[in-house]
Formats: structure tokens, C-alpha cells, sequence
């Protein structure tokens, strides 16, 4: 915006694949009925006690390694007090003054150019249950399974200056939560979901504005919109002499605009205690060098690896990346035909991806296999099917999970290379066509494509494409 600066910091829940909640044993899994995954310690009843998940811990300093962060030597749970229905405790155990990381970052590309978001935090914490409001009548459901599901709660610093940089600094950040294997990244099921603080100022002015807090942002391209909308709006209060107000407010992604939805809370409304009930966590080197030495490449290296082993740009190489499970299915794929890793790069993101993108399925469950596509891709290099025909047998690869091969041999699709068979069907092309021969001897030399398509029509689509525009042009040029 001319003549204002924005400024927005993120604050990301990451929900943890552990098999079970921060604190006690039951099921941190979703998709089970209703109140099914609780027990009296999630649900808070008197006399119980927490016991905390050492795999929590785990995750955590993962995620602070991978980011760069300083993970403290001891941290410390605390007790953040509110009421709401779907808190049965009437507080929620998770980290303040002392959290489990410290002083990290995530570089990110913003258009081409680098940038570098710092993290402030990242602590522990336990998530609260689900309240779901009836349309038809006054009534209010309430589940508790999801509480007490562990959280990594990533706090940056307001070093994000538009929605584009936002939304990149959010993609990077899921796929190191995806690569490390600790977070399924699923914004529509919530298990990665963000609150941004949003302040402008005028160009130039050191002097922070006053900052609204933005939620109900589960989609990036809401991200985005959101962001967009709400920096526009307090430019304009600010612009006509208004004052912004501090507050919460909800994106309304069918009305295209932030809502007011409270006003905002301060730490000391929280009433922030240490949690009496958990000892400190106690890091030692030990412990995080276990966790070093099992964690994966993440995305940053894999994409420069990728541009360099396979000769990749870097926009195909983000396309490929985009999931660890895509770039082990990409890199499978080029193992099993190193001489053409572009081939299967290219059949993987127009072919497969197109079938997902439509079907909604994941790669992990895709019918067709790295060394099936790497089968289907030896029979186009090796002249047997066209590129033509190769969508045709991928289509039925798909759908019936057979080799490319064996679909081939079953329907005679394989690729007529016989050079003298296809000079006789050539010639007699050209003498079926004496008119359009001879315009295109005069120089009408875009003909060729109607000769070479007539030479396909006569072999029923299975002439080498190469091979018969080769033939036609010397026949044409007798």
C-alpha cells in the first residue's frame, strides 16, 4: 500500500502425530466418535494427575533444531486461565516465561527474493476441545476429544512485511513440520492452522501501530485475503484520522472481510501460572543429540539436491517437494531411470498431480507406481508407444493398476518403427494427395503436418512420430 507499511507477525499451532494426548493416554487420532477419546485427566476432574508425553518433547526439539533455534536447557509448563465450554480444566497447560525454543528462523523466497522470518518461541502446549453450534436451535455441542492433543505453538517475530512473504513463510513452515515427519500439515482438519497480528504504520515510521489479532484463517489463499483486507482497512481508519482498534477479529472468507470478534486479551488477563502438577523439562546434550542424528533432509536441502543431481529449475523442483511422500515417489521414479530424470519429473507433475488434484487422493495410495511410471516412460524413449499413445496407457494404468507394458501387449498399441513399411504407406499417401504434393513443392511447407497427420490416420495413430515426419519431408522433396 503507498505511503504504509505492514507489519504482521504468526502465531502457528502445529498439531502433533503422537498416538496420544499431551498428557494422558487416550487417543490424540481424530475421525473417532464424539467424547470416545477422553478420560477423567482430559476432562479435568479433581484429583487427577498430567504425565507428560516425552514424544511431545521430541517433536519439539526437532522443530527448534530444524529452525535454528535454541533449545532451552530447562522449560517450564504453565497454567493459562479462561473459561470456555470446550476447556474442562478451566485452564490450559502449556509454556510462558520459560518455553522449550528460543531465537530461531525460516528463510523463505518472497518472489524470486530471499528473505528470513525470525521465530521468537516455540513452546508445549495442550489443545482445547470442539464446541459446534446447531443452525436450527439454541443448542451448542461440545467434544473433548481434541483435548489435550499436543501442540508446538511457533510464534515469529512481526518481521513479515505483506501477505505474499506471510504465505511463504507459512508454506516453508508446514513442509519442515511435514518433512519432519511430526505434523500432517492438513489445514482443513485444522492440525496447522494460524492467528496473525496485523498493524500498519507510515513508510518509514520505526514506531509499531496498534495491532488487531486475525483468526479463522484455514486456507492460504484466505491467508492471503485476510491479510490483504485488514492491512487495507486500518490504512484507511488511520487515513481518515481514526484510531485502530486493539481487538480480535474473524476473517469472513463469503463476505471477503475481517469481522470484529472480541477485544483483545493481554498476557495478564491469562493469569499465567507455573503448572504446579508437571516438574520442568530437562534437556540435556544427549537429548538433543539423539534428536539431531534422526532427523531427515528437509525441504530447503532436498529442493537444492534436486536442482542439482537432476538438473531441475526451481519451479519444478517446489512442485515436486511439495510433500515428502511426492519427492520420495519423484526420486524413486529417476533412481529407476537415471538417464531420464526430466521424463519422469514431467510425467509426475502433469500426469500424476492431474489425477490427484481431480480425484482428491494421495500419493501414498496412487495406483500407479514409481516403477510402473518409470515403465511407462522406457517405452516412449525406446520408440515402442508415441507420447500419444503413452496418455492413453497411463489413463488405463490408472484406472486398472497394470504395467504399461502389459497394457501395450494386451491392445497392440505398440509404435510402428518398420522404416520401409512406413516409406511404402508414405508414398502412397503422397500419390492419394498429388494436389496438396505439389503446393507444398511450390512452398507451401506447412503442409507437411497434413501429410505427416494422413500417415498417422493410415497406421491407425501408431507410426513414430519422428520417424514419419522424417520419411514424409524426403518423399515431399524427391
Amino acid at each position: 500500500m503507498k505511503g504504509w507499511d505492514t507489519v504482521i507477525g504468526l502465531e502457528v499451532h502445529a498439531q502433533l502425530l503422537t498416538d496420544t494426548k499431551a498428557f494422558c493416554p487416550c487417543s490424540s487420532r481424530t475421525g473417532s466418535p464424539p467424547n470416545s477419546n477422553t478420560c477423567p485427566v482430559c476432562l479435568g476432574m479433581p484429583g487427577t494427575l498430567p504425565v507428560l508425553n516425552r514424544r511431545m518433547v521430541d517433536f519439539g526439539i526437532r522443530l527448534g533444531l530444524a529452525t535454528g533455534c535454541t533449545v532451552a536447557a530447562r522449560s517450564v509448563f504453565a497454567r493459562k486461565n479462561y473459561f470456555y465450554p470446550d476447556l474442562p480444566k478451566g485452564y490450559q497447560i502449556t509454556q510462558h516465561t520459560e518455553p522449550l525454543c528460543s531465537d530461531g528462523y525460516v528463510d523463505v523466497d518472497v518472489e524470486g527474493e530471499p528473505r528470513r522470518v525470525r521465530v521468537l518461541r516455540i513452546h508445549m502446549e495442550e489443545d482445547a476441545g470442539k464446541t459446534t453450534h446447531d443452525a436450527g436451535r439454541p443448542v451448542s455441542f461440545v467434544d473433548c476429544n481434541r483435548a489435550g492433543v499436543p501442540l508446538l505453538e511457533i510464534v515469529s517475530m512481526p518481521d513479515i512485511t505483506s501477505p505474499e512473504m506471510a504465505v511463504s513463510y507459512l508454506k516453508e513452515l508446514r513442509l519442515i513440520l511435514m518433512y519432519l515427519g511430526i505434523c500432517d500439515g492438513s489445514m482443513e482438519e485444522g492440525s496447522f492452522r494460524c492467528d496473525a497480528n496485523v498493524s500498519v504504520k507510515p513508510a518509514g515510521d520505526p514506531r509499531l501501530g496498534t495491532r488487531t489479532e486475525v483468526k479463522n484463517l484455514n486456507s492460504f489463499r484466505n491467508i492471503h485475503r485476510a491479510l490483504e483486507y485488514e492491512a487495507a482497512r486500518q490504512a484507511a481508519v488511520l487515513a481518515s484520522g481514526g484510531e485502530v482498534v486493539q481487538e480480535t477479529r474473524l476473517w469472513n472468507a463469503s463476505l471477503g472481510r475481517t469481522e470484529p470478534m472480541r477485544s483483545k486479551e493481554e498476557s495478564d488477563d491469562y493469569r499465567y501460572f507455573p503448572e504446579p502438577d508437571l516438574m520442568p523439562v530437562i534437556v540435556d546434550e544427549a537429548w538433543k543429540e539423539s534428536a539431531r542424528a534422526s532427523m531427515p533432509e528437509l525441504p530447503a536441502a532436498v529442493r537444492a539436491r534436486f536442482m542439482e543431481r537432476y538438473g531441475l529449475s526451481p519451479s519444478d523442483t517446489l512442485v515436486l517437494t511439495a510433500s515428502p511422500d511426492l519427492a520420495r515417489y519423484f526420486e524413486e521414479g529417476a533412481g529407476l531411470l537415471p538417464e531420464a530424470p526430466k521424463d519422469i519429473a514431467n510425467w509426475v507433475m502433469t500426469g500424476v498431480l492431474r489425477v490427484l488434484n481431480e480425484g482428491g487422493g494421495s500419493i501414498a495410495s496412487f495406483p500407479v507406481s514409481p516403477d510402473m511410471l518409470a515403465g511407462l516412460v522406457s517405452l516412449v524413449r525406446g520408440g515402442k508407444i508415441s507420447g500419444h499413445m503413452a496418455k492413453d496407457v497411463f489413463t488405463e494404468m490408472v484406472s486398472s493398476g497394470r504395467t504399461a507394458g502389459a497394457i501395450v501387449e494386451e491392445k497392440g498399441m505398440s509404435q510402428l518403427s518398420d522404416e520401409e513399411r512406413l516409406r511404402e504407406i508414405a508414398a502412397g499417401v503422397v500419390r492419394a494427395h498429388p494436389g496438396e504434393a505439389g503446393r507444398y513443392r511450390s512452398g507451401k511447407e506447412g503442409l507437411l503436418g497434413f501429410f505427416v497427420g494422413k500417415l498417422m490416420e493410415e497406421t491407425g495413430g501408431k507410426a513414430n512420430p519422428k520417424l514419419a515426419s522424417r520419411i514424409m519431408k524426403e518423399l515431399l522433396n524427391l
